[in-house]
């Protein structure tokens, strides 16, 4: 098993990346684009491997094993919790970029999420992509080239990942976690492409109820209260979830802050102890706040699928949908709403989406107004007919 095994249905650019790595094309700066769930880290990780293994990227060496692991010496990987990603940090990377490499091969470094670059942090960087030392990489990870500053980019290589097929993520599943075929055809149809959503739903149940409970709310929408509940209830649905996956790291960083100032074997805190307290408490709140926006920002895209869906059958395109388990209700909305209609409701979606991630708007806001908007007429004329229910019957 290569280094390249993790990335799904990305042969040309596994091909590309294979030469670089053995000689062919290698460049000091490499920017890799893709939309979510793509892989991008993922290969920045593998070719990251591939140039500290002595072959290539065999996958079994010492070097490939720390790489993958990420315990080797000479690769850095800068990945935020926070909403951005600031100026010491990269500071602090660039000044371990000028250090000579404690291997005999490269000084590595990969920024994830390089499109949340505050402007200081981008000028800082740019300044060491300029002028990088001999044996420096840098590797920047974002959705697409417009995320990242227009002199950032002209000076990488770009690498741009594409959304692999229902059947290849299918195929991924079934191979490495041996996940049957019917359960690993819903995972990969319902993550649309998403590798690491795939994972969760096919691995977990209650992932998997979440997100039922989330396309079967566009039935629901049959008034304006309903819509206010459903918005009140995603929020607090998606708050539940981002709890459970950060109360254990806040309970980790606790402990370590603890143990940094000896606070259980001297029974007291130092001077120093409470400073720091308030700064980890900052940075938690950070964290949970992009933690609740991105589980929201993955419930949008399934709401978004059902409508995707409405949209496919009121057009008659060939092929399966999304949601196929729920293909009475897709046909009850495009039985309700033309195509114009429930492409305005997506574009409804996508504007809270913005509201959230671009503008700030709290979510409880963004979302009522979004809920509004999908059970309006999107033509302007007042309330749609009611969208059926289940089995067609309007309430």
């Amino acid at each position: 098993m290569s280094v390249w095994s993790s990335l799904v249905g990305q042969a040309a650019a596994i091909e590309a990346l294979s030469a670089a790595a053995s000689g062919h094309g290698m460049s000091h700066a490499w920017l890799f684009t893709g939309p979510p769930g793509s892989g991008r880290s993922n290969a920045a990780v593998a070719l990251a491997a591939a140039l500290q293994c002595p072959d290539a990227g065999c996958g079994t060496c010492h070097e490939c094993h720390t790489v993958l692991a990420g315990t080797h010496a000479d690769v850095s990987v800068v990945r935020t919790e926070k909403l951005s990603i600031g100026v010491d940090e990269v500071r602090d990377l660039v000044r371990r970029s000028a250090l000579a490499p404690v291997g005999r091969r490269w000084q590595i470094l990969i920024v994830e999420d390089a499109d949340r670059l505050t402007d200081q942090a981008c000028n800082a960087l740019l300044k060491a992509i300029e002028e990088p030392t001999e044996r420096t990489v840098w590797m920047l990870c974002a959705p697409t080239v417009e995320d990242v500053l227009p002199t950032i980019r002209s000076r990488c290589r770009l690498v741009a990942l594409t959304t692999p097929t229902t059947e290849e993520v299918a195929g991924f599943l079934a191979r490495t976690d041996g996940v049957p075929a019917a359960l690993a055809d819903y995972a990969a149809r319902a993550s649309q492409g998403h590798i690491g959503r795939a994972r969760a739903l096919a691995r977990d149940e209650a992932t998997r109820n979440r997100r039922r409970d989330i396309v079967a709310i566009p039935s629901r929408l049959t008034s304006i209260g309903r819509a206010m509940s459903a918005a009140a209830h995603l929020v607090e649905v998606t708050q539940e979830e981002a709890a459970a996956i950060t109360s254990e790291l806040d309970a980790q960083d606790k402990a370590d802050l603890d143990a940094a100032y000896g606070v259980v074997e001297r029974g007291r805190r130092p001077r120093e102890y409470a400073p720091a307290l308030a700064a980890m408490e900052r940075s938690q709140k950070t964290r949970a706040k992009r933690r609740h926006l991105d589980v929201i920002d993955r419930g949008l895209m399934d709401l978004v699928s059902v409508y995707r869906d409405a949209v496919a059958l009121g057009l008659g395109a060939p092929g399966r949908l999304v949601n196929e388990e729920i293909r009475d209700d897709a046909e009850a909305l495009a039985a309700a709403s033309s195509p114009e209609q429930n492409l305005a409701r997506i574009t409804a979606i996508f504007e809270a989406r913005e509201q959230l991630l671009e503008f700030n708007v709290p979510p409880a806001l963004a979302l009522e107004s979004m809920m509004v908007a999908l059970l309006t007429d999107p033509a302007g004329s007042g309330p749609s007919a009611s969208v059926p229910s289940r089995g067609g019957a309007h309430r």
